[in-house]
């Protein structure tokens, strides 16, 4: 116990970049491992004789699904694991505990109602993603088992973020490793030993997270762990499950957001582009994760260090881990941009080996990827006003963030937020601002010169930024008490 509450003491003290790298390594690692079980799953399923191209479409179809359980799962995590973090620094450990306790029973919860609705309605809603008659029977037989097995995948991903939080990254990182494991064994063994084909492929993914859920509850209820699942704290309060639910709504936003959209792109490519084109997305689609997942355990990884020092009040070291966290994400992206650049084919070639499939999507991935090194800005951008992230290009995050501002200014009466919000507020209306009148010098003629309005909003915050830091400095020195000889 001793040890564990030095861990936690380091995380405001020492070298924040040692610290980083020494979360951020075994998250990015269980990011990468998390995506393993989709990525192999569909890498065999693209290879079943005679039927991998048409299996790894319909199996394709159940992402915007799977997005959707994703994002429910992280409503809770992104909501409860920072709001955790923030009462270990303040010191109220029996805080933190009803919020580990609390979002687990909410996750049984939205696990139970998630799998009725999903299990019920599979075959409308696969239909309309844009399944024909040739992939609608493998889209079917994956999804409904891989529904039926939606509490563990909620437990692992929605929990794993609170183990995270106290500072435990390699026992996050080994839920996810073993469970991976486990999928990458199974697969070939039920796919293709047994003949089960892609139900083969959903009972070794469900099988997995079996043994992950498993693997987090006997921890969170263990002797090692610093906050323990309690009995007693199970049952949902309102003052507990409110202000998670406020916190996570931005992440699930986007998150479903992205589900939207995946659901747009495979309805209008079955329709005009037929198999191909949605079997092409499909492989799209696991690629591009390969860039977010990482980026995602990156800021996972810093997540704790930043959550714990704003408890504690230590805002300098907040904005110095999150410029650290922008220089990773965004040297991590632009290298991932060259490679897409360079050999979309032999990447595309991993999941299938239809020759047409290979040349469709090495066309179709070059025109996809063509912006993807910017997602470094998105997912971690520049510590704005007292040390808020704040989006200067993308306006999903800056929305998020926001609506979240605004929940906590008015629904829950905490004033501190209100600076928050009206620097992403700010930053909405100066980038929406640089949009306009980019599209106006666009028709007026002025060519690759439209660009500089859109840099609008990085000026405006830089602005803020260094008038609000002078203004504390002068604050500071004001107040600085004077000492006698």
């Amino acid at each position: 116990m001793a040890q564990t509450q030095k861990k936690q003491g380091d995380m405001g003290t020492g070298s924040v970049k040692k610290l980083l790298l020494q979360l951020m390594i075994p998250a990015v690692v269980a990011q990468i491992v998390n995506l393993l079980y989709n990525i192999v799953d569909r890498i065999y399923i693209g290879h079943i004789p005679g039927i991998g191209a048409a299996a790894l479409t319909g199996v394709g179809l159940f992402t915007p699904i799977l997005m959707l359980l994703n994002a429910f799962a992280m409503l809770i995590g992104a909501g409860g694991a920072p709001r955790t973090a923030i009462a270990m620094g303040q010191g109220d450990k029996d805080q933190a505990e009803k919020i580990v306790s609390n979002s687990f029973t909410m996750l049984l919860i939205f696990s139970v109602l998630l799998t009725v609705v999903f299990y019920a309605a599979a075959p409308a809603l696969l239909r309309m993603f844009g399944a024909s008659d040739a992939t609608l029977p493998y889209a079917l037989a994956y999804s409904r088992i891989y529904i039926l097995g939606s509490v563990c995948v909620l437990i692992v991903l929605g929990m794993n973020p609170f183990i995270t939080a106290q500072g435990f990254a390699k026992i996050s990182m080994l839920t996810t490793v073993i469970g991976a494991v486990i999928n990458i064994v199974l697969d070939p063994i039920l796919i293709f030993l047994f003949g089960l084909g892609v139900r083969g492929a959903a009972i070794a993914t469900v099988l997995s997270q079996a043994v992950g859920a498993i693997w987090i509850i006997r921890f969170l209820t263990g002797p090692k762990t610093t906050l323990r699942l309690k009995k007693e704290y199970l049952k949902p309060e309102g003052k507990i499950v409110l202000p998670v639910l406020a916190l996570g709504i931005s992440t699930f936003v986007m998150m479903s957001t992205e589900s939207l959209l995946s659901i747009s792109f495979s309805s209008s490519l079955a329709r005009y582009g037929g198999d191909v084109a949605v079997g092409a997305m499909t492989v799209i689609t696991s690629v591009s994760q390969l860039a977010s997942m990482p980026v995602s355990g990156v800021c996972q990884g810093g997540q704790p260090v930043m959550s714990f020092n704003f408890g504690a009040g230590k805002k300098e070291r907040v904005k110095e881990a999150f410029r650290f966290q922008l220089l990773v994400c965004f040297g991590y992206t632009a290298i991932f941009w060259v490679l897409m650049m360079l050999v979309p084919g032999v990447v595309a070639g991993i999941f299938t080996s239809d020759a047409t499939l290979i040349q469709y999507t090495t066309w179709a991935m070059r025109i996809y990827m063509a912006g993807i090194f910017a997602m470094g800005f998105q997912w971690c951008v520049f510590a704005g006003k007292y040390g808020y992230p704040c989006s200067t290009i993308f306006s999903t995050n800056n929305l998020r963030q926001f609506v979240d501002a605004w929940v906590q200014a008015h629904l829950f009466r905490d004033s501190d937020h209100i600076p928050r919000m009206n620097l992403y507020g700010g930053t909405l209306l100066a980038f929406h601002a640089g949009v306009i009148a980019e599209c106006v010098l666009w028709a007026m003629g002025w060519g690759s010169c439209t660009i500089l309005p859109v840099l609008l909003p990085v000026a405006l915050a830089f602005v803020w930024q260094r008038r609000d830091f002078r203004m504390r400095e002068r604050i500071e020195e004001a107040f600085e008490p004077h000492h006698t000889a």
